[in-house]
């Protein structure tokens, strides 16, 4: 089995990583515009060899990890050169631009539109770690476009590395994302620029922050080559999940303004069922 990961950072490498342990006699082949990102991989055997896109003709799947504004013109780049057989999957937060720029492809059938929710704040081969992805929902859009035998190898390969299958339409995996995902990076991101610019002795920082400030703020960390794009795609999307954020912020700064201790009390408790929601515990609504 000749696998491609284009793109060798914290998804690509993680999958191809597991990909590996299940099935040892896969050659893994990494293409990378960061040259150092080709060495890495090679040196800590996270690729078998270096390779081009003209070498995608031999693929059995390609395993596309760029920024979503690079798949953009990689995808097509890929679905140009890729045999009948190939499985195309991508991983990229936002679906509406991705699927609409290979709508009309001559080979859209071998491309499988897929969202692993998974991931760390670290980037690059190095970042790469087994069992990222098990018990981790990876959501598959516009199935029907994808050629059925070719969706049965992504979803075996999906199985084996213990991945929970959602399937949903690109225009609501954009809106539902922008809530879930793109806001907690915003917010994150936001809290450290506002701490850093409040308190410029880093040392106090460093010597003050708890766990808690650490757990908001880790992925603030995320790399911004890869968020810039998401939320230029997903503009409209993460605009009206700000508007909303911004209204709740407004209204708990109101409170507290007000001394109205009891409302605040109100909301945090009402807020404390997000524990029972993503333990999967139905919500009855009034």
């Amino acid at each position: 089995m000749n696998v491609f990961v284009i793109g060798i950072g914290l998804i690509g490498g993680s999958m191809v990583k597991d990909i590996k342990a299940f099935h040892p006699e896969a050659v893994i082949y990494g293409i990378d515009t960061n040259e150092k990102h080709i060495e890495q991989a090679l040196a800590i055997q996270l690729i078998d060899k270096k390779a081009s896109y003209e070498d995608l003709s031999i693929a059995d799947i390609v395993i596309v990890s760029v920024p979503v504004d690079v798949t953009l013109s990689v995808l097509p780049k890929v679905l140009d050169v890729v045999n009948d057989d190939t499985i195309v999957l991508d991983a990229g937060s936002t679906k509406v631009l991705i699927c609409n720029t290979v709508a009309l492809h001559p080979r859209r059938r071998n491309y499988l539109a897929c969202h692993p929710i998974a991931g760390t704040e670290f980037s690059g081969p190095a970042a790469a770690i087994n069992g990222l992805f098990d018990g981790k929902t990876n959501i598959i859009c516009e199935v029907e476009k994808t050629a059925f035998k070719l969706q049965e190898k992504a979803l075996a390969i999906f199985q084996e590395l213990g991945m929970r299958i959602r399937y949903m339409n690109p225009v609501a995996h954009d809106k539902h994302i922008a809530y879930v995902s793109h806001l907690s990076h915003i917010s994150s991101f936001m809290l450290g620029k506002t701490v850093i610019e409040k308190e410029q002795n880093e040392r106090d920082i460093f010597d003050m922050a708890g766990s808690g400030f650490e757990s908001t703020v880790r992925l603030a960390k995320s790399s911004p080559a890869m968020w810039t794009p998401i939320f230029k795609q997903n503009k409209e999307n993460v605009i009206e999940t700000l508007e909303e954020y911004i209204q709740n912020l407004e209204a708990f700064k109101k409170m507290i303004k007000e001394d109205d201790y009891d409302g605040i009390f109100q909301q945090m408790n009402s807020t404390n069922r997000i524990k029972e929601i993503l333990n999967g515990i139905p919500i009855n609504k009034k």
